[in-house]
């Protein structure tokens, strides 16, 4: 018994089995995850060129217009201030390649999230089986992330926008069954008393009282995208993460200072403008049910 409890002379090959799988998906499915690739790297690339082709004071008229809509016109001025400090930094090029990456990952996150999070409160066994996978991808560190991404796509910015889609995806999943799973089953029965169909009230009934807390998720998606695609800079990615990581490996204190305050800046303008959203919709929500 205590033999086998020898942990020095029992060892489970783990991390060799870990490589032989990777290995194999990379000799055998190259082609497939290519396939995967194509569409990220087509809207990152559109939006990146988009958003470094328009001028400044463009970007930041629609920024402010997009702010005062959803949020009002003292968050319109805060993010138009806030950009306009972030361009005096030296840095408005690398903000429009990190925003770039953000907006294409939170795209694919709701794309396939919301859908994954419908499913999941219409299945209690579906929603067993992907909860799991859900804790390993919320707990297992970022920088873990990075080594099957690059064997598997390569190094480069699309590479780092792959790992934050995989990263950022649960809270949106899970935000999204939540919300489903707490409308009031009174609610649910009433619709259903008035014939209306499956879809039916899902649509109408459910995802709209629900859309609170999934706008939470999408908040929450967008936070760790943003704090994914600073990592993704040690993979190749472009952006706010690269003067970080120039700073980091040369230790020059101000080059990743400034850095991280432009980082922070825009998590903050993303951050006020997406939680007023979440607030928009409650207050609809209360005026429709009210």
């Amino acid at each position: 018994m205590l033999s086998i409890l020898n942990f020095d002379s029992h060892k489970i090959p783990l991390e060799d089995w870990i490589e032989t799988g990777v290995t194999w998906l990379v000799e055998n499915f190259r082609p497939q995850f290519q396939a995967i690739k194509w569409p990220v790297e087509q809207t990152l690339n559109g939006i990146d060129h988009l958003l470094q082709l328009l001028p400044p004071i463009l970007v930041l008229i629609v920024l402010f217009i997009i702010a005062w809509r959803i949020a009002g016109w003292r968050i319109g001025l805060f993010s138009v201030i806030t950009f306009t400090l972030i361009g005096f930094l030296g840095f408005w090029k690398d903000t429009m390649t990190t925003l770039a990456m953000v907006l294409s990952s939170v795209f694919f996150c709701t794309v396939a999230g919301i859908p994954l999070g419908i499913i999941a409160a219409r299945s209690d066994r579906f929603e067993t089986f992907i909860r799991p996978i859900l804790d390993a991808m919320q707990t297992t560190p970022a920088f873990v992330y990075l080594v099957p991404v690059v064997m598997l796509f390569s190094i480069g910015t699309v590479a780092g926008v792959i790992a934050t889609i995989i990263f950022s995806m649960p809270p949106i999943i899970r935000l999204t069954n939540l919300g489903i799973r707490q409308v009031q089953p009174d609610v649910v029965e009433a619709a259903k008393a008035f014939g209306s169909t499956s879809g039916q009230i899902l649509w109408k009934v459910q995802f709209p009282l629900a859309m609170p807390t999934i706008m939470a998720g999408l908040n929450q998606t967008i936070m760790l995208s943003l704090s994914m695609v600073v990592i993704a800079a040690l993979i190749g990615a472009g952006g706010l993460g690269l003067p970080v990581f120039e700073g980091l490996n040369s230790l020059r204190v101000g080059l990743a200072g400034i850095g991280g305050l432009s980082i922070v800046l825009l998590a903050m303008v993303l951050d006020r403008i997406t939680q007023a959203l979440g607030k928009m919709k409650r207050h609809g929500v209360r005026r429709e049910t009210g």
